[in-house]
Order: C-alpha cells, then structure tokens, then sequence
C-alpha cells in the first residue's frame, strides 16, 4: 500500500513542481500559470479542450487563493476590477464554448507572434521608459478579448489583458493583483462551461499536481507584485511575455 502511494506521488510531483512555479510567476507578474500549464499537457498528448479543462479546473482554486492574496496585500484596483470581471466572463464562456465543439489552435500562433511583439516592447518601455501611471481607457473590449482567448487558448487571460493594460500606462503592481483577482470569477465561469460540454472525463490526474503546487505558491506571488519595483514589474512581465510566445510560435513553425 505505502509503496503503491508513493509511486503515484511521484506520478504527480513533476506537476506539483511546474504548479508551484508557474503560479509562483503568474501571482507576481499577472500571467503565464495557463501557458505554461497547458504547454505541458498537449506535449503529453492531452487533447486541447481536454488540456484547457484541465488548466481551468486546478487554476479555479490556485486563482482564488492568488486573488484573495493579493486583496490582502491591496494590489487590487475594484474600479478596474468592476470593469474587467463581466466582458471577461462573457468571453471566456463564449470562448470554452468554441473549443468544446470546433478545433480554436488556428488563431493561435497568430496571437503569441503578437505578444512576442507586446513582450519586446514592454522590456525595451522599462528600459528606457520609466512607468507613469494613468487610468487605461481600452478595457472592456480587452477583457472580452481576453476571456475568449483564454477558454480557446488554454491560458491567454494574464498575457493579454495585463501587458495591454501596461501599455495603456496602468500601474503594474495594480494591473497584476487586478488581473489575478478577475481570473478566479472567470476561470470558475469557463470550468463550469467545460464541465457541461464535456464532462467529467476531461478533467485529468495531472490536475491535482498543477493544483497543489499552484495553491501552494499563490500566497508567495502577490507578496512579490506587492514588493518589485514598478521597472522591474515592467522588464520581467516582457521577458516572461516574450519567451512563452515565442516557444510558442517556434512549436507552430517546427523549429
């Protein structure tokens, strides 16, 4: 029995491993626990609505632990929050909706060339650009955009919405704890849209790894959104940014 236990912990501990670091990166910088999550599954095979299911249900409580976290360390801006939360839940329902009957990879590669592009400029802004806070103006069209490419991605919400809104000039350390805090309410909304399309059955035992380690993790990030330098927010959500999309659009050309 001990010995059954502990080979299926080591089934899952390299997912408790890439949970903790994936949050540990999504909580303090406000993106990429999805994208790299999701990366792993469909390189094991894990079909795409399967992985994203997959993705969305341990990111339903990983998010909810990063959110309260960051409510505590008042990095949440509640007018932005007010105006993110509904057009992201309508286009992430809309989005899991899309994958749960048609094939959505398509569009894809399209979008990491175009934040490879966002990811660039953010690290070249905090170079040379020192950040000047102002209230960003395009931001329910962002969430609805965001949602969707979220659900149909398998983690788009945090590398579109908060490199967009530090473009708009948004503070970093608000945009993160804000963009995390939405990110519960509408993973919660694209698990349960899964959940009705496709059943239980697409939900895997890779999800208790990337969820424990996830959990684990989320209290850590937002002490350290709460902590970095604005500058530093800056350069280190475009490398992240950069890297991820650009694997990403790397994968698509075969290299």
């Amino acid at each position: 029995m001990i010995d059954t236990a502990i080979a299926h912990f080591g089934d899952i501990l390299p997912f408790i491993l890439i949970g903790f670091g994936a949050q540990m990166i999504d909580g303090a910088l406000g993106m990429a626990y999805g994208v790299i999550s999701s990366t792993l599954l469909l390189a094991l095979g894990v079909p795409p609505s399967r992985a994203s299911a997959s993705v969305h249900a341990a990111e339903t409580f990983t998010t909810g632990v990063s959110a309260i976290s960051h409510i505590l360390h008042r990095n949440v801006d509640w007018r932005l929050f007010a105006k993110l939360v509904i057009p992201g839940v309508i286009g992430g329902v809309a989005g899991a909706y899309l994958l749960s009957n048609i094939d959505g990879a398509v569009i894809k590669p399209f979008v990491q060339a175009y934040l490879t592009a966002i990811g660039l400029y953010l690290i070249w802004r905090g170079l040379h650009l020192p950040p000047q806070p102002r209230d960003p103006r395009w931001v329910t069209p962002l969430g609805l955009v965001g949602g969707f490419m979220d659900a149909s991605g398998g983690g788009g919400w945090g590398p579109v919405v908060t490199s967009n809104l530090l473009i708009q000039g948004s503070s970093p350390r608000h945009t993160i704890g804000t963009v995390n805090a939405v990110e519960f309410i509408l993973t919660t909304s694209i698990s349960l849209t899964f959940l009705f399309h496709l059943g239980w059955e697409t939900f895997t035992t890779y999800t208790i790894g990337l969820l424990i380690g996830g959990v684990v993790a989320a209290p850590f990030g937002a002490m350290l959104a709460r902590h970095v330098a604005p500058k530093l927010l800056f350069i280190a959500v475009g490398t992240i940014l950069t890297l991820t999309s650009l694997f990403g659009v790397l994968k698509w050309l075969g290299l």
